[in-house]
């Protein structure tokens, strides 16, 4: 594929952050287009190991030469965190309220994508740099204590709570993480207007513990909040941007934080499958309306330039794209909750997509495909 001079950086992001950005946007943020292909001149400072401006704007290739990320064969491990930040509170410690893992093996012709429980029970290594001596808590704890920075409790580091979050991760899984993605709530709902709103349907009736028929708030009271609520009706919907992320955060329904996995997976596929139907790299005047529509809410780490990423991975078929839900049951003793663990069947599915055979082991483990 060879592109024209004409927006050329924004058209790759377009196609490639179909698959990665837009993984992450339903995390719990909005992606900066403009940023990650170097236009974008006020972002905040990246992550340790993320591209500068200047180095993903030289990505432009000529009509001669390669693609960008034409050496990028796989396979690739992304980590996606939706941080659970509270900005008016100081020195609030981000916690990682979503991680989803994107892998897509050696070839890039197809892809999974799985969540790990925020509850789930593992093994967080020590991190001297936060001076964490390490322990087997929660994965949602990892973030926040590797956020911790000595000598300065009212400044916790989102970047260096990913740090320890990824090697949490990576060691639980046994995948190595290529490049990784931290965001927060903002400006999803703005994104999702800009595309005019998105199509899904909804697998279950979803009462939202936040939202009013509206879209305004309700109100908080003792033990939780008040007044009418937004429901979500089983069927095909079509939901605009606050309806979407509201859709997406709900845990406290039918299937628990499961469930709420299951949601925002089938979310990410139905805003791949309109952005890549709509053909949006084609219509500069809808790229511009997008790009215009987003915040500057994620943070990128990786060792490939994200316009070269981006690009690999836009080959990959939206029917190739699978989304996986490992099951998985609470941890503790009589009325002592400590925290989640997959099931043998859901360990085991990491265990062989490790080994590069997730193909065979969905086909004899077909209840594991969230259905879309």
């Amino acid at each position: 594929m060879i592109l024209g001079s004409m927006e050329p950086r924004r058209r790759w992001l377009l196609l490639g952050l179909a698959a990665l950005a837009v993984v992450a946007l339903i995390v719990g943020g909005a992606t900066v287009i403009t940023r990650l292909s170097g236009d974008d001149k006020s972002a905040g400072t990246p992550l340790a190991g993320s591209p500068s401006p200047s180095s993903a704007a030289t990505a432009t290739p000529s009509p001669s030469g390669p693609p960008p990320g034409a050496n990028i064969k796989g396979p690739l491990t992304l980590l996606l965190v939706g941080v659970d930040t509270r900005v008016s509170v100081p020195g609030w410690e981000p916690h990682s309220d979503a991680v989803l893992v994107l892998h897509v093996p050696k070839g890039l012709g197809r892809a999974y994508l799985f969540s790990l429980p925020r509850d789930l029970l593992v093994d967080i290594p020590a991190f001297p740099k936060a001076g964490y001596k390490g322990g087997k808590t929660k994965l949602t704890h990892s973030m926040s204590f590797g956020s911790r920075v000595p000598g300065k409790p009212k400044q916790p580091s989102t970047a260096q709570g990913y740090e320890l979050l990824r090697s949490t991760v990576s060691g639980y899984t046994g995948l190595r993480i290529d490049a990784g993605a931290v965001l927060t709530f903002g400006g999803f709902d703005k994104l999702v207007n800009a595309l005019g709103g998105v199509d899904i349907y909804v697998d279950q009736r979803v009462a939202s513990l936040h939202r009013k028929p509206d879209g305004k708030y309700r109100d908080s009271a003792p033990g939780g909040y008040t007044g009418p609520q937004q429901v979500y009706e089983k069927g095909e919907q079509h939901l605009n941007g606050w309806q979407a992320l509201d859709y997406a955060r709900q845990r406290y329904i039918t299937g628990g934080d499961y469930a709420r996995q299951r949601h925002q997976q089938q979310l990410v596929k139905a805003l791949t499958r309109k952005i890549l139907n709509e053909g949006l790299a084609r219509q500069p005047e809808r790229v511009d309306q997008v790009v215009a529509a987003l915040g500057n809410t994620l943070v990128y780490v990786g060792g490939d330039r994200i316009v070269d990423l981006a690009y690999a991975l836009s080959g990959v078929p939206e029917n190739q794209f699978t989304l996986v839900g490992l099951p998985g049951s609470g941890v503790g003793t009589g009325s002592t909750y400590r925290g989640e663990q997959l099931t043998g069947e859901g360990r085991a599915f990491i265990t062989e997509l490790r080994a590069g055979r997730a193909e065979a082991y969905l086909k004899a483990h077909p209840s594991l495909v969230v259905k879309n």
